[in-house]
């Protein structure tokens, strides 16, 4: 939804409202991206349930389209796609898609292993640091592939992919998942240890085995693959996302009020209820979901991302703003990714105390924030001020839509359902 010329889009958000009622949780944008991506290992028609209508899904679907493989809305959220014969697909990612999201970078594995062959422009993505792709190449190398890089793209090449025993030098969510539907094809076993053990990769893992791959291990952090030598086209349900949760609870949170999250799975978020449950929010199991309530001003603690089952690097923009308004001193502490508190000078606009020091933030609590207007620079971020502009007083404009609407559907519109004030508008000039 890229703002149109002479036009700045914002979210308009008016604060104070206490929220109330039901938020389905929409499917797993981390999950999908990299699951649109494996089609490429099959020939055939795709079906992918429960996906989630953003940005991120319409570029990758473009991305594909690029290479030659199809792909259609059969419904709001079931997603067909065609992939043909190994023939007619062209095994080119270009710059101009694959610098809007890095997600692209996971068509490198699926592409050296079904065609041999793959040239990818340098993946861009989100603004907080830089996040190099040398481990992805380093162990599909392991697998037999090489590799050289020129003017901005990578061209991998192999004969044959054989399997290996690969050793992760840290547990990368998309690593993982790139080095795993590289393997799938592969010819003999492929161990993977010090994998992620995200949900998220267990669900590629599940969704690989259902079009005949042999892939065990799933949710520890070392993975089995038994090469396979073809595979079938997919039928598989794309798990909720945990991040668009968290979003919903970071909401209730710093609002107070009742809600219930339909479709959200406690056990792919324990630590971070955990956390939540320190913060004062009272979080219970439902049949459909979870149900959340606050009813106090949050209690300040102090948090650390890990990778998983730590709390995920993705939910500290959340926990960052309802830190803001809690009682008591904080630290947070980015250990992921550098470069990623661009966000707290614009909490700050809205009246946080917050400083940042190297990869910590210190926080201490203020009674509560003012409306004014700020800017998203990435996803999760903008999803942070969106929360924080919702407990401040008075107007906020939560400038930079476009990030958000990459990972969120319709953010606006499910918070204004739970009782929230949140209108997409234009700046015109």
């Amino acid at each position: 939804m890229t703002s149109a010329p002479g036009q700045a889009n914002y979210f308009r958000v008016e604060g104070g409202n206490r929220l109330e009622g039901e938020f389905r949780v929409q499917g797993a944008k981390n999950a999908v991206l990299k699951q649109m991506a494996a089609t490429i290992l099959a020939s055939g028609e795709h079906h992918l349930h429960n996906v989630p209508h953003i940005d991120d899904v319409d570029i990758m679907s473009e991305l594909l389209a690029s290479m030659g493989i199809g792909s259609e809305w059969a419904g709001d959220d079931h997603l067909v796609v065609i992939t043909p014969g190994a023939s007619g697909i062209k095994p080119l990612a270009d710059y101009e898609l694959v610098e809007k999201i890095r997600a692209s970078v996971v068509v490198l594995g699926p592409l050296i292993s079904r065609l041999g062959n793959a040239t990818i422009s340098m993946p861009g993505g989100d603004d907080f640091g830089h996040r190099p792709i040398d481990m992805h190449l380093a162990a599909i190398s392991e697998l037999g592939a090489a590799f050289t890089t020129s003017h901005g793209y990578v061209e991998g090449k192999a004969a044959r992919l054989r399997g290996a025993d690969i050793a992760l030098e840290f547990p990368s969510h998309t690593g993982t998942d790139n080095v795993l539907m590289a393997a799938v094809l592969a010819e003999g076993t492929t161990t993977i240890s010090n994998c992620a053990r995200e949900p998220e990769v267990s669900d590629l893992a599940r969704m690989l085995n259902s079009m005949g791959a042999r892939i065990s291990g799933m949710g520890t952090s070392t993975l089995t693959v038994e090469g396979v030598p073809e595979l079938r086209p997919a039928n598989h349900t794309i798990i909720p996302d945990r991040i668009d949760a968290s979003t919903a609870l970071g909401a209730v949170g710093m609002n107070q009020g009742e809600i219930l999250l339909r479709g959200a799975r406690a056990e792919h978020m324990e630590m971070l209820l955990r956390k939540l449950r320190e913060l004062g929010l009272e979080i219970l199991p439902d049949s459909a979901g979870l149900l959340a309530r606050s009813s106090a001003r949050l209690r300040a603690v102090s948090i650390s991302s890990l990778p998983y089952p730590g709390i995920a690097t993705d939910f500290l923009p959340i926990l960052v703003a309802m830190l803001s308004t809690a009682d008591g001193d904080a630290i947070v502490t980015e250990n992921i990714f550098a470069g990623r508190f661009k966000y707290v000078d614009e909490l700050r606009r809205l009246g946080a105390n917050m400083t940042t020091h190297g990869h910590h933030v210190a926080i201490r609590g203020v009674s509560s924030l003012q409306g004014a207007p700020v800017k998203a620079t990435d996803i999760r971020a903008g999803a942070a001020l969106v929360v924080a502009a919702l407990a401040a007083e008075g107007e906020s404009r939560v400038y930079g839509t476009s990030h958000i609407d990459r990972g969120y559907v319709d953010l606006p519109r499910r918070l204004t359902a739970l009782g929230g004030k949140v209108e997409r508008c234009s700046d015109k000039h």
